[in-house]
Parts: C-alpha cells; structure tokens; sequence
C-alpha cells in the first residue's frame, strides 16, 4: 500500500486584487522576493517551469475575474463581448511574433495546434513527413499515426545528437533534406514534402538555428511547421513575417505567463487555405465546395498575462536575468555533480540549460528507476528539475525563471545527487 502523498502548502489567492493599482507600483525584484506573487509553495524549489508554466498571482487575479463575469451571465459575454475579447487578445499576441491579427489564432496547446496543421493536409501516396530524433512525443506520434493511415505518406527522420553545433545541425538538416528529395524523385512536383522542425528542443532544451531550417525547406519545396512550444515568451524578437515558415505554433502557458492551457497557431495568409477546419469541426465550418467559404473558425482561450511582463519589465530584462541565470547555475551545478555542460560554449542557449547527471548509461530508464529519481526530488526535497537520457549519458534540464536565483541550483545539487546515489544503490543490488 503507498504512503500518502505529504501535504502541498497553499498559498492562497489575494481576496482584493486590484491590478490598476498594483501595476501603478514598482515591481519585485527579480530573485526569490518575485516569490510573493507566485502561488508556489513556501518550500518548493522549481527549476521546471519549461514543462507547465508558472502562473503569475495577478495573472490568476485576472483570469478568476473574467470567469465571475463569464459566469454572471454567459450568453451576454458569450454572445457580445467574447468576439471583442478574442480580437485584442490576438493583436497583441500578433505583434508580440511580428505577424498580422488575421495569421493567429488561439489554441489549447502546441500539440494541438501542430495536429490540426498536420490533419488538414490532404495527403497523397508519395508525400513525405519529416520529423527528428528529438521530436517531442506526441509530434513523433502524430507524424507516425499519418504514416500509419492511408494514403500511408513515408516517414522520414533526420537524427540530432548532442553536443554539437548551430553549424553541424544546419548542415546535418540540410543534407537530409536533400536525400529525401533525391530518394523521392518528383520531376512533376506533385507530392508535398512536409518537415517539422523545433525552435527550441524539449528534451535536451537547446535552442536550435530554426530560421536557417526554413531558409533550406523554402528553397528545396518544402513545407516548414515550427514547433515553437518553448518559443514564446523565452525567444526574443521573434519575427515570423521575416522568417517566413509556412506554420508555427507555440505555447503561452510556458513561459509567457499564461493561465493552461493557451498557445498560439500562426497561419500565414498563403497557407489559409490548407486549413479547412480546426479540432474538432465546428458548428460554424463551411464547406470548401461552398461559395462562401472563407477559412477555419477559431475559439480563444482568454489570457492576461502581456500586462504582467510589461510591469515587471519587459521582454528583454525579463530574458536577460533568466538567461545569465541559467548559464551561471548550469556551470555551477556541472562543478556540484561533478560532470559537465551540454553546451559549455552557450551557443544554443536558452533559459533553460542541460547537465550531465552523474549515472552510468548502462543503467537503463527503467520505470523503476524513474520513479526513484521523481519520489527522491519531489516528496524528500520538494524540488523538481526534468531528467532524460541522450546520447549515452544521462541529464537534467534544469529551466531558470524570474523567480529564481543561484541557492536554487544547490538544493538541486543536493536533490540530485542523493537520487543518483539511490540509482546506483539501486542498480547494484539487482546486479
């Protein structure tokens, strides 16, 4: 019989919040006093904000005020004011990734955008699906259910190992690339060539040169979908009118500081087309065949959290302090391990940064395993940093927000290495 699960401490939410107020008065500083307006557990040390998000206490503020309102009346809000809502929710968001209101749209999530792009091509037998070795599952599963379905278009997978370089990855896609095209002779161009490619990678979290990636795939004829879960929010700048892929997708629930589940789908105009309905088909969808069809109908999950950044700084100061953080704690926890960096140079840098874990490969991920290392970080020393393996060795991505500093990463030392010697204790025993 399992034990219990020991008590979360809440912290609960504000019963007055007035948000005009607060963002008339200075910010937190960046570091634990960012802690107060955040509902984390007093104990909790979270270097895992890369997978769920973190949720901002005016953010919450916000979004349970919307939904008292929703709820005071849903047909008025439902029937008047949502349309309005929807509009200035994608203007802003539209000019956050430099692209225009009408190419985006609000979805659940980055998965759930890429299958609705990936569901809404008509395939053919000889197309072609690209993804990665380092595809996130459930992209990697939604490329293989379309190559298990008919027509049966062919699965094709460019393989990245890490380390390696921005340079070495553009080569290594780019000659794909070209195999693919070569292997699948198309002299009449008929089959659509379709590659998903990430911004930054999951698992390791790298940042990878996509922009040079949509370069090659404009050029050879083929379609570009951007996994850009990590993107938003952590990548600056972003400018998909420049750019110029053909989808991209990604999640503001991460690190943009929205309530979960929210993302983005940008579709160019030149590829509205190719969208003939979201997931699942809507009562207002109009048939191709119909005179006045004009493209897919879209449901926005409202979000505040564009005024949160802009108080506590902006997109820069926000991405300066996470970035330097990460790079410092990564060097840091590699000395406490005693192991070494995915990236030492920082060339693929992000806010979030992998470290070596100090157990031999040849202990395998075992569920077993597994759950050791989850139990010993999260119920003995309330901390989380995600674990994985890649090319022969074990690691920890560890994702750096504002809400932490340099002390994080020895809890994380100490967490990590008592659950790296339990492995091996583990692992000895069974031999």
């Amino acid at each position: 019989m399992t034990s219990p699960d020991p008590p979360t401490h809440l912290v609960p939410i504000p019963t007055a919040f007035d948000l005009g107020e607060l963002y008339k008065t200075p910010p937190p500083a960046f570091g634990h006093e960012m802690h107060k307006i955040f509902g984390f557990d007093p104990g909790y040390v979270n270097l895992n904000n890369g997978s769920f998000g973190s949720l901002p206490l005016p953010v919450r503020a916000a979004c349970d005020k919307l939904t008292t309102e929703i709820e005071a009346n849903p047909d008025k809000f439902l029937k008047l004011a949502l349309a309005r809502h929807m509009d200035s929710v994608r203007e802003r968001v539209a000019k956050l990734i430099g692209a225009d209101t009408d190419e985006c749209v609000i979805v659940n999530n980055t998965s759930h955008g890429l299958s609705t792009v990936l569901r809404n091509f008509s395939f053919n037998k000889g197309d072609v699906l690209i993804g990665a070795n380092v595809s996130y599952g459930s992209v990697s599963k939604a490329i293989k259910y379309l190559g298990d379905t008919a027509p049966y278009p062919t699965v094709s997978t460019y393989r990245l190992l890490f380390p390696t370089t921005p340079e070495a990855i553009v080569e290594t896609f780019r000659e794909h690339i070209r195999k693919v095209k070569e292997e699948n002779d198309d002299p009449n161009q008929t089959r659509k060539f379709i590659a998903v490619i990430d911004s930054i990678i999951s698992q390791p979290g790298v940042l990878l040169p996509w922009k040079e990636m949509v370069a090659i795939c404009r050029d050879a004829g083929v379609y570009s979908i951007i996994d850009g879960a990590h993107s938003i929010g952590q990548e600056l700048d972003i400018d998909l009118s420049e750019a110029r892929p053909d989808f991209w997708v990604s999640n503001c629930h991460k690190w943009l500081y929205a309530k979960r589940g929210c993302a983005v789908l940008y579709v160019p105009k030149r590829n509205q087309h190719i969208i003939k309905s979201p997931i699942p088909t809507p009562e207002l969808y109009h048939s191709p065949q119909d005179d006045d069809y004009e493209g897919p109908q879209d449901f926005v999950k409202l979000f505040e959290s564009l005024d949160f950044r802009e108080w506590i700084g902006g997109e820069h100061k926000i991405n300066e302090y996470t970035r330097k953080l990460a790079i410092e704690g990564g060097k840091y926890l590699a000395k406490r391990l005693g192991t070494s960096l995915l990236d030492p140079d920082g060339l693929m840098a992000s806010n979030m940064v992998n470290v070596e874990l100090p157990i031999p490969w040849e202990i395998s991920g075992t569920e077993e395993v597994w759950n050791l290392i989850r139990d010993t970080l999260l119920l003995k020393w309330n901390a989380y940093a995600l674990y994985f393996r890649h090319n022969g060795k074990w690691w920890t991505r560890c994702s750096v927000q504002i809400y932490n500093e340099i002390s994080d990463f020895d809890v994380i030392a100490d967490a990590f290495l008592d659950a790296c010697a339990k492995v091996k204790e583990l692992h000895a025993a069974q031999s």
